[in-house]
């Protein structure tokens, strides 16, 4: 299968290895990617914060530059989201119906990660293998607003030597939530703390989610207390092999 990657803006600029990644296990499971190079950020920030205006041309470049792309992979949760519930949403509000019609069937053609494994490819067991102790939190738009379910632990427990344990109060919000961590420092910080002390309570080597944004949120607190537990995205676990 061709399939488009969606690198995603915090992973092109902050995180490549994500990317990379994502690539480097897709390609091992037989499949050609391709990056578009027109793409730029979805604009979810811009629509969270109330500029659907502002987010209007960013949709309509979002939609161009996947236009001849099948199926369109996201190594995030929140970004994949934005496209497929918010895109649309931003074009009608612009008055833009043709717009809107194509914001659909991009919607359509896109998924996170640990969806298009599970649900397009239908494989669990990727052929990882990750010696350590995990824990994995899923991230509130790949829960609440993607509903991947327990599809990141299905690719998880399939993981050859993985020590996969529990996260206590596991769907709770990290406190990152986009400009919510900026314009509400000290709650974001509080729910921080109650994030990372649920962390290290499992004795984890490793943190996973599927959000390089809320793993870089909870690996600074992380950082700042020294565990030694690191952040991994999900696609750098799966990565891994012999």
């Amino acid at each position: 299968m061709r399939v488009a990657l969606f690198v995603t803006c915090l992973v092109d600029a902050l995180f490549p290895d994500v990317g990379k990644s994502t690539v480097r296990l897709l390609e091992r499971l037989g499949h050609e990617v391709v990056v578009p190079s027109a793409q730029t950020c979805c604009g979810q920030m811009h629509i969270n914060t109330g500029y659907q205006g502002q987010a209007l041309p960013i949709v309509r470049n979002h939609v161009a530059a996947f236009e001849q792309a099948d199926v369109i992979v996201a190594p995030s949760g929140s970004c994949a989201g934005s496209v497929r519930h918010q895109h649309a949403d931003v074009a009608r509000k612009g008055g833009d119906e043709k717009l809107a019609e194509a914001a659909e069937d991009t919607a359509k053609r896109t998924f996170e990660l640990s969806e298009f494994l599970v649900d397009v490819l239908k494989v669990t067991d990727v052929g990882a293998y990750f010696p350590h102790r995990v824990t994995y939190h899923p991230t509130c738009h790949s829960l609440r607003m993607l509903k991947v379910q327990d599809k990141p632990l299905q690719l998880l427990r399939a993981v050859e030597g993985i020590d996969l344990v529990e996260l206590p109060d596991a769907e709770t919000c990290c406190g990152f939530g986009g400009t919510f961590a900026l314009k509400n420092s000290a709650t974001s910080t509080a729910m921080l703390e109650d994030k990372t002390s649920a962390v290290l309570s499992t004795e984890a080597d490793v943190l996973t989610a599927g959000d390089s944004s809320c793993l870089m949120h909870i690996g600074g607190g992380l950082s700042r207390l020294r565990s030694g537990t690191r952040t991994l995205h999900l696609a750098q676990v799966l990565e891994n092999t012999r």
